[in-house]
């Protein structure tokens, strides 16, 4: 299992996590995800490491955008 740690902008509220949860929880392998709207925080678990692209694809979808992701040393 994979767990990736990003930041999204624009949350506020619990309807604000629960767009994102339900957009990141549609993409494949993905297993659990926990968002803080008052953070921003969002953690993914899935199968295989999330691309920029496939979760900036749902994070836009949702309403949002990721505002710093993990760089890959």
């Amino acid at each position: 299992m994979n767990n990736q740690t990003f930041t999204v902008g624009g949350m506020t509220c619990g309807h604000c996590a629960r767009s994102v949860t339900e957009e990141l929880s549609d993409l494949p392998g993905v297993s659990d995800v926990q968002v803080s709207a008052e953070s921003g925080q969002v953690s993914v678990t899935s199968d295989q490491p999330l691309t920029l692209a496939a979760a900036t694809a749902a994070i836009t979808e949702a309403g949002y955008t990721i505002t710093d992701w993990p760089s890959t040393n």
